[in-house]
């Protein structure tokens, strides 16, 4: 995505997460998986994004691609949270 302009990167994201949050919504409604293991993977991906940045050289640390798994990191906790999804988990 790199050849794209910030608002299809934003617009690109978006739909990404919509599809995302709907897909663990039906797993979770279906009974494939429950509210433990939806929280379970979201908190796997925040991590995920977290060990980006800390596995970043020093000198890495506060470029944009940093800052952006930061984001996305406190996004995820924000979802697990509560604050920003459809249904908490």
């Amino acid at each position: 995505m790199n050849d794209r302009d910030d608002t299809d990167k934003t617009t690109a994201g978006s739909a990404a997460l919509s599809i995302c949050e709907s897909l663990l919504i039906a797993l979770n409604d279906l009974k494939i998986i429950d509210d433990k293991e939806t929280r379970a993977v979201l908190v796997d991906a925040a991590q995920t994004h977290r060990n980006a940045i800390t596995d970043a050289p020093s000198t890495e640390l506060h470029s944009p691609n940093s800052e952006e798994h930061r984001a996305i990191a406190d996004l995820i906790d924000r979802i697990v949270d509560g604050r920003n999804s459809v249904r908490a988990f």
